[in-house]
């Protein structure tokens, strides 16, 4: 991976700071720590003006002013360790340096997470294994258990198929007629009914950007390496510009319904139909359908619940690949999708999940 300078994407996720590093920060930063946003007890490094980039880093230059006693969730990022029934290291697609193909090994650098995070995880993988096995116990007691390898190896075969609009439309009618559905012999329809798949879609990304902090704004680093906004009040679409210092900027405004589904171009449905195969072997995006499960009562068959999160998704992303097209023109093609990747795959790993990032 390599790291792009004048980026500082990372800098915006304020990061925890763990109950051994404290000591450094009240010696020689007293007043950089504040209470952090998730729960729990959490201390976290100050944001300039609460909104903004971590106070240490400098204006301009965008250069980190600690960067030898840099917190571990700094050090770790673009890398989260999703602890489940097992540990897994997934890569967050937001950083544009992930890209690039150059810097170092990922391999090399997942691997030395992981032994940096040995004592965090024996912590939390007792505490998982417990949440998981309730889990399963409450999904046969309600009879909606599946298989995983099962749900995972069907959508394998249909990456494709599952950039398609008629072949979504059709999973997310079985999803809620069916009461055990299947993908095999689930063929696209030629006529979707688009304006209820763009009224799914546009909800189910609107959700995430309705917030009116922009702390909890989706954020997108663009090629410029410009930190980009995007927030949603009385039913308009903000773009907004985070400037280094913490001031917002707004760029342009649309209505959220004016923005539809534009159709993908060449490269891409693949580049699409790879971002799939990636959700669909990681095991957070798997805790998250499980949460959902348990929110919903076990009233979903697990396959049910596994291909209509994944449908929804993909209908999300599709939306704001439209949505950052209307203001950016980065267009549907190979291009825009990956922008579109850039933009998603942060929230995308924020979601819920019955496991834990450590």
């Amino acid at each position: 991976m390599e790291c792009l300078d004048g980026c500082g994407l990372c800098c915006l996720c304020q990061p925890e700071v763990l109950p051994e590093e404290r000591a450094f920060f009240r010696e020689n930063h007293r007043d950089s720590m504040v209470a952090g946003r998730g729960p729990g007890q959490q201390l976290a490094l100050a944001l300039k003006k609460g909104r903004g980039s971590c106070v240490f880093l400098s204006d301009g230059t965008r250069r980190c002013g600690i960067y030898a006693n840099r917190p571990t969730y700094c050090r770790q990022y673009p890398y989260h360790l999703y602890v489940g029934e097992r540990v897994r290291v997934e890569a967050n697609l937001s950083c544009r340096g992930l890209w690039t193909g150059k810097g170092a090994d990922a391999l090399a650098e997942a691997t030395a997470v992981v032994k940096a995070a040995d004592r965090r995880i024996v912590s939390a993988m007792s505490r998982s294994k417990e949440v998981y096995r309730q889990f399963y116990r409450n999904c046969e007691e309600a009879g909606v258990l599946a298989d995983q390898s099962q749900l995972r190896a069907a959508v394998r075969d249909k990456l494709m198929d599952f950039t398609d609009l008629g072949f979504l439309s059709k999973v997310m009618d079985a999803s809620v007629m069916e009461p055990v559905m299947t993908l095999d012999g689930l063929q696209s329809t030629a006529d979707p009914d688009l304006a209820e798949l763009e009224a799914a879609a546009r909800e189910s990304a609107l959700e995430s950007m309705a917030s009116t902090d922009p702390f909890n704004a989706p954020v997108y680093c663009d090629p410029d390496l410009d930190w980009n906004l995007f927030m949603v009040r009385d039913g308009q679409v903000s773009w907004n510009l985070l400037t280094d210092a913490g001031d917002i900027i707004v760029k342009d405004t649309v209505a959220a319904e004016g923005i539809g589904l534009k159709p993908l171009e060449e490269g891409g449905r693949e580049v699409l139909a790879d971002y799939i195969g990636v959700l669909n072997e990681r095991d957070s995006f798997m805790g998250y359908v499980f949460s959902l499960i348990d929110y919903n009562g076990y009233e979903d068959d697990m396959a049910n619940a596994y291909y209509g999160c994944l449908s929804t998704t993909v209908l999300d992303l599709m939306w704001r690949a439209s949505m950052l097209d209307h203001f950016t023109g980065c267009g549907m093609g190979a291009a825009g999708i990956r922008e579109a990747i850039v933009f998603y795959d942060m929230d995308r790993l924020d979601a819920p999940a019955i496991g834990a990032f450590v």
